[in-house]
């Protein structure tokens, strides 16, 4: 009698996020709300990646990534005039929708912190004013 073994071997398999994924996935969809000046830590940070010419789209964004859930804390610099709760409201519709179709994952938590609200013409100046004292504050013994 001849015994035949089979073995079904079955593969293990897991999709897993890293933080700055999801971090970049909240932040390119939130620049382009209307009302959002800018997701950072404040102004400096802000100013020095547009100085450097390399915006961070995770600046001001920090994710808890789980198996099935996100949490996500944002800063943001939004448009004198415009309406926090429309714009926070928007940034949660798209953030949720582009979290869950990118990555299948539930965005459970998110919170929004106002650092600073300026007029469009404020932010530039304030943004060119700053390029000004970062430029003219590197020294370098190369450049005379």
């Amino acid at each position: 009698m001849d015994t035949k073994v089979t073995q079904d071997t079955e593969l293990t398999r897991k999709l897993t996020f890293n933080n700055a994924v999801i971090e970049k996935i909240a932040g390119l969809v939130c620049r382009n709300v209307d009302g959002v000046l800018s997701l950072d830590g404040g102004m400096i940070s802000e100013l020095a990646g547009r100085f450097s010419k390399k915006t961070d789209p995770t600046k001001g964004i920090d994710a808890e990534v789980g198996d099935k859930q996100v949490a996500l804390d944002m800063d943001a610099t939004i448009e004198y005039g415009s309406d926090a709760r429309k714009i926070f409201d928007e940034i949660c519709t798209r953030t949720q929708n582009a979290i869950k179709n990118y990555t299948g994952l539930d965005v459970v938590e998110l919170n929004l912190n106002i650092n600073d609200v300026l007029t469009k013409k404020e932010w530039e100046q304030q943004s060119n004013s700053q390029k000004d004292e970062i430029a003219n504050s590197v020294h370098d013994e190369r450049v005379k």
